[in-house]
């Protein structure tokens, strides 16, 4: 079936519900029933390096299955039973996958990204009760064991660190210079340390264990973190495996080749394309430890397309614009669809990634929360540039406003509160912590999402900003989108993000910050009269502009507020010390699980009453460094 819109949709829904359609109820029994169907068909390839003739590793869908089975069956040997939890802490690479797979079929997995922080990694590992992690062996350039040493410190809980050595993945002589580069980790470790290759080796190729009798939580996926602290979601096979089915049923067959650089601690790449994989026979290409982020990807893209003759792209706005700096200089025909996610595809990019490759993307729309998909424009329908499409075949969209009265279901094209309900959402368990499922539903079953939105005639859902991302000056609601397109008409301009600084009087004033497009010139007070001319709203217009190198972003291309906020913070307290010839400085801001962000002051023989008088009248919360 091709998927040509809201006619498709309703078609599939008007064959049966979907609790009664004929799905597999488990992880472990869609991946034999693919595995059966197409043994020989590779499943997945994995390039430790980017060159399009460079030693890859294909595992077939028999041989993937097997290694499935031999995780699992080591992990339950360790100690983990279906409500104990697996975590890793990797960079993308064949054991990652066996590792996501086997441990959801053993036990809960939990994949956490290897950029976090050791703090972060270890409160999430407490929160999540990890008996195990799965990480790297120390290697050259980079710290992902090294931080999960620190981590693991801190969770008491886990005894057991299985290691990967991505040195297998080299040839000599690179691979002999590994053993002498190897950097070591420092201090006592708390916790067995065993090799993750050699002990999966030991085990049987089939479960040795009774796979789960039907649905239950299977992964705990942490948020990305766009607007504080993570959060940790619960997904259930059933929303796994609805994610799987859905591209099996409107988008992927056997014979598909899909370009994925995408991290694999994140649901998109996880629940939306592997779990497709699974469902439809697929084949999933991963590039690169780091995905696009790997050396050498963007240059190498196209011939990468050529060499897996590549069938559907999965990308996100920030990737699409490093690739419009690079010709195509390949065989791309293969190509029929890119499909775009995380966040809002500007206008000018859209089109000219359409005209330079003569692919069309299609954008869409999902969130954690809700196991991932929730909307997308049709691939062989009508697309709306600037929408993220229809809601998906059994999810039901709501756009709801709060009022005195309670919450109202908003009219065709009013903005509100996107709300959603399909099989990937938990209703009522969300997240681990049960306070954070307090008031996160309407009606007991919508999740809210936290995005403002609208849908329009033809049911076509757009995003219009995030409820949380609201600058509020003075009681006035402002959109940072608002501000955030007008800025990305100009033609230096790569990436914008606006945001409310601290402000005395209003509470907040917006501000923007911008990273420019490669060999652009432009100053901060050019951008700041460009955008009095094209931000109509003269409340939204910003009152300060900060051009920065490289606009933080989070592993699959959203631009990190909060780093932007504690910018921020930093810079108005600052100011507003040394206006009022007080010493003291901001050391820090950090993130407070209950305090939100808190500006650390280092005193420098300043008092208490002296800071206070300067910063009390500014919203954000300040702590006196020791």
């Amino acid at each position: 079936m091709t998927y040509a819109g809201v006619a498709d949709r309703n078609a599939i829904e008007a064959q049966m519900p979907w609790a009664e359609r004929d799905v597999p109820a488990t992880l472990w029994a869609q991946l034999t029933k693919t595995a059966a169907a197409f043994p020989a068909r590779p499943a997945v390839s994995y390039q430790l390096t980017s060159g399009a003739t460079d030693k890859a590793e294909t595992l077939s869908w028999a041989e993937l299955r097997d290694q499935t089975a031999q995780a699992a069956n080591l992990f339950r040997k360790l100690g983990v039973g279906e409500n104990d939890v697996v975590a890793y802490v990797l960079p993308n690479c064949n054991e990652t996958i066996a590792t996501l797979l086997g441990g959801a079929v053993a036990g809960i997995v939990n994949p956490i990204n290897p950029l976090l922080e050791p703090e972060q990694i270890g409160a999430i590992l407490r929160e999540t009760g990890a008996k195990v992690v799965v990480t790297l062996k120390p290697f050259p350039k980079t710290d992902i064991a090294q931080k999960v040493s620190e981590a693991v410190r801190h969770a008491p809980k886990c005894n057991t660190v299985l290691e990967i050595d991505l040195n297998r993945y080299l040839s000599p002589p690179k691979s002999w210079l590994v053993p002498f580069l190897r950097p070591k980790i420092e201090g006592t470790r708390h916790a067995d340390y065993l090799d993750f290759v050699k002990e999966v080796a030991k085990q049987p190729t089939e479960l040795q264990f009774e796979d789960s009798t039907g649905d239950r939580v299977a992964a705990y996926f942490h948020t990305g973190g766009t607007t504080g602290m993570p959060k940790v979601a619960q997904h259930l096979y059933s929303g796994m495996i609805y994610n799987g089915w859905l591209g099996a049923t409107l988008l992927f067959d056997e014979t598909d080749n899909i370009m994925c650089p995408l991290p694999l601690f994140h649901v998109f790449a996880c629940h939306v394309i592997l779990m497709a994989a699974i469902c439809s026979g697929a084949h999933v290409v991963f590039p690169t430890p780091a995905g696009y982020r790997g050396e050498g990807v963007f240059d190498n893209f196209w011939k990468l397309c050529e060499r897996w003759k590549i069938s559907f792209v999965i990308t996100v706005p920030t990737a699409v614009s490093a690739l419009m700096q690079r010709k195509v200089d390949a065989d791309i025909s293969s190509v029929k669809t890119a499909f775009s996610g995380s966040a809002p595809m500007p206008l000018e990019l859209f089109k000219r990634f359409q005209t330079s490759c003569g692919v069309t993307i299609c954008e869409g729309y999902g969130l954690t929360e809700a196991t991932c998909l929730v909307s997308v424009n049709p691939p062989d329908g009508e697309k709306k540039v600037g929408s993220v499409g229809i809601a998906l075949p059994y999810t039901q969209v709501k756009i709801v406003k709060q009022t005195d009265a309670g919450p109202v279901e908003c009219a065709t094209d009013e903005v509100g509160e996107i709300c959603i309900s399909n099989p990937g959402v938990y209703a009522g368990s969300t997240y681990t912590e049960e306070d954070k499922n307090r008031d996160l539903f309407h009606e007991g079953i919508y999740l809210r999402t936290g995005d403002l939105g609208r849908v329009d005639s033809d049911g076509y859902l757009w995003i219009t900003g995030r409820a949380k991302d609201l600058i509020i000056r003075g009681g006035h609601n402002i959109d940072p989108a608002e501000i955030e397109e007008a800025l990305l008409a100009h033609p230096a301009v790569a990436f914008a993000g606006a945001i409310g600084q601290p402000d005395a009087h209003s509470g907040e004033l917006p501000c923007a910050f911008v990273e420019l497009v490669d060999g652009a010139t432009v100053t901060e007070d050019e951008l700041m009269e460009h955008a009095k001319v094209h931000v109509h709203e003269r409340a939204a217009h910003p009152k300060h502009m900060t051009i920065l190198p490289e606009l933080p972003k989070t592993a699959v291309g959203k631009v990190f507020k909060p780093d932007l906020r504690k910018h921020a913070i930093t810079r108005v307290y600052n100011a507003a010390l040394e206006g009022a010839g007080c010493p003291a400085r901001v050391a820090s801001v950090v993130d407070d699980k209950k305090r939100g962000l808190v500006a650390q002051i280092e005193m420098n023989g300043a008092g208490k009453d002296e800071v206070g008088q300067v910063l009390g009248a500014f919203v954000r919360p300040w702590d006196a460094t020791a």
